[in-house]
């Protein structure tokens, strides 16, 4: 059906009006303007893209908010990025996947906007006072599972306190790859969503309770990526990125038209609308 701009004027009316979101604090499509981001270490923009390590060894960059981002008064916060690993050194690992290293970690911390290390600790090792979710392609030691997972860190260690295996495909082959992380301070439930469909995931792949603003110990952080390569490498790039300062669970990305689900009630109330004034004036004729 196609719609024309009054109808798409009355939809996000009547979107807006049901859904009352919190504010969008960074929002970049792309990474064309790094506007609002600290760039260190090894990280540059390539292009429209954010190349936080190159397929180098021993490589390390980080990318932060200038400023400190102020969360809710909880640490609640709402999140969506895509990302993209590329050309992995071709040495192979515990399962047979093609391991490039080290991979990324989302990171919300109090220390500065230029932190960062090189190898297994994916640039967020030894940063104090931390919260990350890492993206992980290389097995270390500590590891719990397999080079392909997601994981919970915290206070500078990647000895993650919960890992998760990613089991949809290898994060290295080089597919743009989509994730949602959620946390509400109220329950203190932490959720990660990760496909390479552009559909949100009923279910997350990650699901842990913890309270986030005892791990920080403040409700404003600065919030980035951190990552790193060792003795093995690829290209990881971050695609896009949209932040919310309060727990409000992105369903369309990047500010998009709304969502099927959400369009179909809106227009079935325009509908319902149509059909009533249609109605008052039969009556009125």
């Amino acid at each position: 059906m196609k719609l024309n701009t009054r109808t798409w004027l009355a939809a996000a009316t009547l979107l807006g009006a049901a859904q009352v979101h919190a504010a969008v604090v960074l929002q970049y499509d792309n990474f064309a303007d790094t506007t609002g981001l600290q760039i260190n270490g090894n990280a540059a923009a390539v292009g429209d893209v954010l190349r936080l390590t190159p397929a180098i060894d021993w490589q390390s960059g980080s990318i932060f908010s200038t400023n400190t981002v102020s969360l809710a008064s909880n640490a609640s916060f709402s999140t969506f990025f895509q990302f993209r690993f590329s050309s992995p050194d071709r040495g192979f690992c515990d399962t047979g996947n093609v391991c490039g290293a080290d991979g990324m970690v989302f990171t919300l911390q109090t220390v500065a906007n230029n932190v960062g290390a090189s190898g297994g600790g994916i640039g967020f090792f030894g940063i104090p006072k931390s919260v990350g979710i890492e993206f992980d392609t290389w097995q270390n030691p500590f590891d719990q599972g397999s080079s392909n997972h997601v994981g919970l860190d915290v206070n500078g260690s990647v000895n993650s306190l919960v890992q998760a295996e990613v089991t949809e495909a290898d994060m290295n082959l080089g597919d743009i790859w989509n994730s949602w992380i959620d946390y509400n301070g109220a329950t203190n439930l932490l959720e990660v969503r990760l496909t390479r469909s552009a559909t949100r995931p009923a279910n997350p792949i990650l699901s842990v309770t913890r309270d986030i603003a005892l791990d920080l110990g403040s409700t404003s952080a600065f919030v980035g990526f951190t990552s790193a390569t060792g003795a093995s490498h690829a290209n990881h790039d971050l695609l896009s990125w949209t932040l919310r300062d309060n727990f409000d669970p992105i369903v369309t990305p990047n500010g998009a038209v709304p969502e099927p689900g959400s369009l179909a009630l809106v227009l079935a109330a325009l509908g319902l609308g149509a059909a009533t004034r249609r109605r008052a004036t039969q009556k009125q004729a």
